[in-house]
């Protein structure tokens, strides 16, 4: 049965990792049984085949002797956050994921993989912001493996561009590496690098912070689930505009920040005129027809918005 694409998008198999239900027993104990009571039956064997029934007693050491090169083979020693993908003539049969020392049928292949975190950093990028302008965005990403049936099945390595049929940590790392550098440029066209309407709530790549992150954590998940992996964090780590913009863009900024900080000197300088007008007059020092108020007013703006200071302009008129 098909499943159709729009239902989950990404993927059509509907495998997935499940526990190993085989014989799993304990190394230490098979320890003893194939390098002490397998030997000791050989012994027996031998012995009898020298005493009475050498026809019988050959085939059935040879027999022994393979149950003891089969019970050599079957080891293996696991770690915490570590899995053994379990293959048995090419079909899947389950992960084991406990840790120790066991032992299993020496027929199944044993697929390695390490489900521990691991860290990558992204290289910054060349991308177009939401309103076209260059910029170069890097960050760093946490992943881990969490499904162990997609991680080793539903990657190809050789469409990598790596030798081998099977799965490889460079295969894993590649595969981390192309999908988030195609979510971080997706991510990156939904938004403008700084302000670009005046809106004081417009979310943009140099302010988001958290909220651009989570997005950019939700958008790599979204891409990496069709292969059994899970994002622990993605965090924007460099933000810039593009070396052949960053000189206008610098000066855009300076533009910006000096009209931000001229229209705080004006708000300052008309509040304290008013302030000494209607102090002149409440104690009446004196009296300012309409056409002196205007002039003190001009005079004092000059003065308090003035980026030197002001020359004094002496009246001599008798």
């Amino acid at each position: 049965m098909t499943k159709d694409p729009n239902d989950n998008p990404g993927t059509l198999n509907e495998e997935r990792e499940r526990p190993f239900k085989g014989l799993c027993l304990s190394g230490f104990a098979m320890l003893f049984f194939t390098f002490i009571l397998v030997p000791a039956a050989m012994g027996a064997v031998l012995y009898s085949w020298w005493e009475s029934n050498p026809g019988l007693a050959f085939p059935i050491a040879g027999v022994l002797f393979i149950v003891f090169i089969l019970g050599c083979i079957g080891y293996f020693t696991q770690e915490p956050n570590e899995a053994r993908v379990m293959i048995f003539f090419g079909k899947y049969v389950g992960t084991v994921r406990k840790t120790g020392y066991y032992w299993v049928n020496p027929f199944i292949t044993r697929k390695k993989l390490s489900l521990r975190i691991r860290n990558m950093d992204i290289d910054p990028i060349k991308v177009n912001d939401k309103v076209g302008n260059p910029v170069l965005i890097g960050m760093v990403l946490v992943w881990k493996i969490k499904d162990t049936y997609r991680a080793v099945f539903d990657i190809d390595s050789q469409s990598l561009g790596l030798n081998g049929s099977g799965i490889s940590n460079a295969a894993l790392e590649k595969f981390v590496r192309i999908q988030s550098d195609a979510a971080l440029r997706e991510v990156t066209g939904r938004y403008a690098y700084d302000q670009t309407s005046g809106d004081d709530n417009e979310l943009t790549l140099r302010d988001g912070g958290d909220e651009i992150n989570e997005l950019l954590e939700q958008t790599i998940n979204e891409r990496l689930a069709i292969a059994g992996m899970e994002v622990v964090e993605a965090r924007l780590n460099y933000l810039a505009y593009a070396p052949e913009i960053a000189a206008v863009m610098l000066r855009r900024q300076q533009a910006s920040a000096i009209i931000s900080a001229r229209e705080k000197i004006v708000e300052g300088a008309v509040s304290m005129v008013e302030m000494a007008i209607n102090r002149i007059e409440k104690d009446e020092v004196v009296k300012f027809d309409e056409t002196r108020k205007a002039q003190l007013v001009g005079n004092l703006l000059v003065v308090l918005c003035s980026d030197e200071p002001a020359q004094p302009v002496l009246n001599a008129d008798a």
